[in-house]
């Protein structure tokens, strides 16, 4: 059996209804958008031929297939610039099988070892430091992301381990980033936009097993999540 990923898949906000639609005539029974977004720099939007910074960002669990990828690649046409990224996260368990019968209706593909060539980066931050957090990470290679609205809880235990009150409004902001540049990355944002910072910024990295609409662009400019 080849196991479960969580298929993230970030594109313009006109489109999202198109995605989960398809997703859906796939098989895919819960689909999960959310609002985003985009903070890549002008030069780069105009390189990629994106217009748009406001994003759709779609969430579901999804068999380990890289023929959904590949189908999804060509007919929801990723490979255009400006149509969005696909990419997938490897799910380590599903709680109880009648849940896992419903989110996997298909069986998955016997895994293959992949040289994993990216990485989805996520940083936690206060609401109003995308900027900030962006500005850290473009020091050190990073191109772009995508920034979701979300609220905090355990703001009291947060207080305890750091010894400064933490904001309820955060952030959540995505990149996908080369492998390589993902430490250099991670310890910019840390440095520029951390704890110690007014971004308090959390930053950890969750491994990339397949990814879809980068094109060779990327060999000059780095992705855009």
């Amino acid at each position: 059996m080849g196991g479960a990923v969580l298929m993230i898949t970030i594109t313009d906000r006109s489109r999202g209804g198109e995605f989960a639609a398809w997703f859906q005539s796939q098989g895919i029974p819960l689909v999960l958008a959310a609002p985003g977004r985009g903070t890549a720099t002008t030069e780069i939007l105009d390189c990629l031929g994106l217009e748009a910074t406001e994003k759709a960002v779609l969430m579901l669990a999804a068999p380990n297939s890289r023929r959904l990828v590949r189908r999804a690649e060509r007919e929801l046409w990723l490979d255009v610039p400006g149509r969005g990224i696909l990419m997938t996260v490897p799910i380590a368990s599903i709680g109880g099988a009648r849940a896992r019968d419903y989110l996997l209706p298909q069986e998955g593909e016997e895994s293959m070892e992949q040289e994993r060539t990216h990485e989805l980066i996520i940083v936690i931050t206060n609401r109003g430091r995308t900027d900030q957090v962006m500005n850290a990470a473009r020091s050190a290679g990073a191109g772009g992301g995508t920034s979701i609205h979300a609220k905090g809880t355990g703001t009291e235990l947060a207080k305890k381990f750091f010894g400064v009150s933490i904001a309820a409004e955060k952030e959540l902001v995505f990149i996908l980033a080369e492998a390589e540049k993902r430490r250099p990355i991670m310890k910019a944002v840390m440095d520029q936009a951390g704890m110690q910072t007014e971004a308090q910024s959390l930053v950890f990295s969750l491994p990339v097993t397949d990814i879809a609409g980068l094109r060779r662009l990327d060999l000059e400019h780095p992705p855009q999540a």
